[in-house]
């Protein structure tokens, strides 16, 4: 059931401590820790504690927690001191989601072109 904790799902088992992670950031809501396949300087992962598999249902059924990734963001960027950075939701294998759970990527570090790809 959307969110509640998924057995199958890598981002609740590193919310439940099951599988470690570098947290750089943790509240209430949300958990914050660097990706392991980093695509620039600073790459950090937002994730909500709640399982949903994509921005969109986290944002249609929580949106309150929602708000709380894209906050979080920014509190990464702050952390991290990045005067530029890019925050991404990826939603289906098309546009290169492996791990179904909302999350959000936080990029920076590096220039960036437009459009992405």
């Amino acid at each position: 059931m959307s969110g509640e904790p998924q057995d199958d799902c890598l981002f609740c088992k590193i919310v439940e401590g099951h599988i470690p992670a570098t947290i750089v950031r943790e509240t209430d809501t949300t958990v914050a820790f660097r990706d392991i396949s980093p695509q620039a300087p600073t790459h950090v992962l937002v994730i909500p504690r709640v399982h949903y598999s994509d921005a969109a249902s986290l944002a249609a059924a929580e949106p309150a927690i929602a708000a709380d990734v894209l906050r979080e963001s920014g509190e990464v960027a702050a952390d991290e001191k990045l005067d530029s950075y890019r925050v991404v939701f990826n939603t289906g294998t098309g546009v290169g989601q492996t791990v179904f759970h909302a999350h959000a990527h936080v990029m920076g570090g590096r220039g960036m072109q437009w459009p992405p790809g």
